[in-house]
């Protein structure tokens, strides 16, 4: 019987089934961070149990850190001692933990397929819903609730429905000034912020083939935001060379025996899908979402639509329909998150700002999504070029993506931001949000206005 990817690793991981109900899944590999955690451990410690397997676990420090002066004392009470209680809790329970300070802390979703602890065909869980990012490597991968938190903490297992299947097709070759971010944009304003709800979606189609596994991660981190369990893209050349050499990756022998097997993870070409949608590369063009759900989006070049519907959404965000974005004033810029934190993103804003200056009524916050992403940006120079550009470079972290620590928005202003939800208040109390991808924020940090990049290269 042909299968979906999706169905072959499920089925693996499948410990038992409960007659009319959910199956329990075993869970390869688990992160935790600061926030969702301390909850989890608490109630280990109420029933007196242990971590059954701390090998598969790793935690970081990165949604409350602050993204400067790391080395000092955090000055937010409850930020310093959610983080003081990850270390305490790691050492008591023999998880390894990634905290401030050490040479690979940083965003979660970064530091996993960085360090090559991401693999093709696990089964991997995090108390946070932008864990579908692993699925860039042929994962299911997923976020959980604090109280699953504590159940694969002492069991390695989850109750889990499988979900409905969904493959999405992208053919073509992007046009220049076009990457991923626009691509996972376009879809979701396509089929909206709901229109994958019960589903987990493969990613298919040359155009997914082409790119790097930086962008296949931008794209399967957004699966969340069409309401999709995840995302996922088979694993091939481009998966296994980034993953060959690295900290955690199997070496020598052993990967070569991997490597065989991670070979077999693709669906079989018969295989059914219970919806499928295609699309086509070269209609999509640099995107900007005008709304409050990252399904309120559209073209750079477009006119905000006109819909019943829309109020609430533009009322919050201070616009208009059938007001273009092209051209708006913009005073605050965000380049990071677990969505464009990667060294290819800084990548791509140093190929715009390099030689200019960013416009003097722009605050522009560049924040790594790890400390190797950090040392990376140090090693090709490009900290000198953001910062002769004027450009705020940070210490990593989650930082303005969500306003849980310091590097908020102030109320009513706009930031064009690389992260992943525009909701309200998402980046501090009455902030708005225009979701972009790297290369449109760094064309409107040198403009001060919304650009379309494409006539900037």
């Amino acid at each position: 019987m042909a299968k979906t990817l999706f169905d072959k690793i499920w089925e693996k991981h499948i410990v038992d089934t409960i007659p009319d109900g959910p199956d329990i899944l075993y869970v390869d590999r688990h992160f935790v961070h600061e926030v969702t955690s301390p909850q989890a451990f608490s109630g280990l410690g109420k029933r007196g149990i242990k971590v059954l397997r701390p090998e598969k676990t790793f935690a970081t420090a990165d949604h409350n850190v602050p993204t400067k002066d790391q080395h000092l004392p955090i000055g937010d009470l409850l930020s310093r001692q959610q983080v003081e209680k990850l270390t305490e809790n790691c050492q008591k329970y023999g998880i390894t933990h990634y905290g401030l300070g050490h040479p690979w802390q940083g965003i979660v979703h970064v530091i996993g397929p960085e360090l090559g602890i991401t693999q093709p065909g696990q089964t991997i869980v995090c108390g946070d819903s932008h864990t579908a990012t692993h699925g860039a490597f042929g994962t299911i991968a997923f976020g959980i609730g604090t109280s699953e938190v504590e159940m694969v903490l002492a069991t390695q297992c989850l109750l889990q429905h499988k979900p409905a299947k969904m493959r999405i097709n992208v053919n073509g070759k992007l046009s220049p000034g076009v990457v991923s971010k626009d691509v996972i944009l376009y879809i979701i304003a396509k089929l909206t912020a709901g229109g994958g709800t019960g589903y987990f979606v493969e990613y298919a189609g040359s155009t997914f083939s082409e790119i790097s596994m930086e962008a296949r991660m931008t794209v399967c981190n957004m699966s969340i935001e069409m309401g999709a369990r995840g995302g996922l893209i088979a694993p091939d050349d481009v998966t296994f060379k980034y993953l060959e050499g690295r900290e955690f990756a199997p070496k020598g022998k052993e990967y070569a025996e991997s490597l065989e097997k991670w070979k077999l993870l693709f669906s079989d070409s018969n295989a059914e899908f219970d919806s499928e949608y295609h699309f086509n590369a070269n209609d999509i063009e640099p995107m900007v979402t005008w709304g409050t759900n990252p399904g309120q989006g559209m073209k750079i070049t477009d006119k905000i639509p006109d819909s019943p519907g829309n109020h609430k959404a533009l009322e919050y965000m201070g616009l208009s329909a059938g007001e273009p974005l092209l051209g708006k004033k913009v005073n605050y810029i965000f380049i990071g998150s677990c969505t464009n934190g990667r060294i290819e993103d800084f990548r791509d804003v140093a190929r715009i700002v390099k030689g200019k200056k960013k416009a003097s009524n722009v605050r522009a916050y560049l924040v790594p999504g790890s400390k190797l992403v950090e040392k990376q940006i140090e090693k090709e120079g490009l900290r000198q070029i953001f910062e002769d550009a004027g450009l705020d470079v940070r210490q990593p972290g989650c930082s303005a993506c969500l306003g849980m620590n310091d590097d908020k928005v102030p109320r009513g202003e706009l930031c064009v931001s690389t992260s992943n939800r525009n909701f309200e208040g998402r980046q501090g109390p009455g902030a708005r949000t225009i979701l972009v991808s790297p290369l449109t924020a760094a064309a409107t940090a040198i403009t001060g206005s919304l650009t379309d990049v494409r006539s900037l290269i």
